[in-house]
């Protein structure tokens, strides 16, 4: 599967960015109560993708932040 990230999506990834598709999911979902709606609405849609998937594809991605 060959899922699509925004720039904006592939920001917050790569912020909260672990060793493991589910350790960066954690991450993501612990800190989205401390944001503001916007940018809970773009962690959330992250998450999706990000579960939707494998852990060998995320291991084959590279997140990195850009200002693109």
């Amino acid at each position: 599967m060959n899922i699509r990230f925004t720039i904006e999506e592939e920001n917050i990834i790569a912020i909260y960015a672990e060793d493991s598709r589910e350790r960066t999911i954690d991450n993501i979902n612990s800190a989205m109560p401390y944001m503001d709606e916007d940018m809970r609405q773009l962690a959330a849609a992250a998450v999706n993708k990000l579960q939707a998937m494998t852990d060998s594809e995320f291991s084959e991605r590279e997140f990195i932040l850009t200002d693109e």
